[in-house]
C-alpha cells in the first residue's frame, strides 16, 4: 500500500489509515504490535508517529525521542495500554536496546511500539513487525509505503 502526503495533516490521515490496517491484520496476539519507520532525516517519521498518537487520543506533545531513546505514552485504546515511541538513530547496535528492556516491551501484547531507524537495530526486530518506508519526491511530497 502506497500513499502520497503533501502536508502534515495528510501524513496524520495516512498514519491513521495505515495503523487501522496494521491493527486489523495483526496476527501475533501474544506479542506487541511493532511498526518500523524508515526514511532519511526529515522524511516525516516523527510526523507519522504524531499522527498515530493523535488518532489514539494522546494529548501530550509527541516529539522525537532521539536523546532519551524512547518515550512511553499511556493509551485508552482497548487493544493497547501503551505506545512506545523509540528512536534508534543514536544506537550503535542492538545490544544498547537490550539494556532498555526491549525484550520485555516487545513481549507484551498490550504494547504498540513504533521504531524510527529500525535498520540500526535490525537483528532484534521481530519478524512480525510491519514496515513503513517514507521518502520525499521532487515536489516535497512524502511517499509512504506500508510493507
Amino acid at each position: 500500500m502506497k500513499k502520497v502526503s503533501k502536508n502534515i495533516k495528510e501524513t496524520a490521515e495516512i498514519a491513521k489509515t495505515f495503523l487501522d490496517k496494521i491493527l486489523k491484520g495483526k496476527d501475533s496476539a501474544n506479542e506487541a504490535t511493532i511498526v518500523c519507520l524508515s526514511g532519511n532525516l526529515g522524511a516525516g517519521k516523527t510526523a507519522f508517529t504524531q499522527g498515530v498518537a493523535k488518532h489514539l487520543g494522546i494529548k501530550s506533545k509527541v516529539v522525537s525521542p532521539t536523546f532519551v531513546i524512547y518515550k512511553k505514552y499511556p493509551l485508552q485504546d482497548k487493544k493497547h495500554k501503551y505506545l512506545f515511541h523509540l528512536d534508534a538513530y543514536r544506537l550503535k547496535n542492538e545490544k544498547e536496546l537490550l539494556h532498555l528492556e526491549w525484550n520485555k516491551i516487545i513481549s507484551n501484547k498490550e504494547n504498540l511500539v513504533i521504531v524510527e531507524w529500525p535498520e540500526n537495530v535490525k537483528v532484534i526486530i521481530p519478524k512480525h513487525a510491519k514496515y513503513i518506508y517514507i521518502s520525499n519526491d521532487r515536489n516535497d511530497s512524502r511517499i509512504l509505503e506500508l510493507k
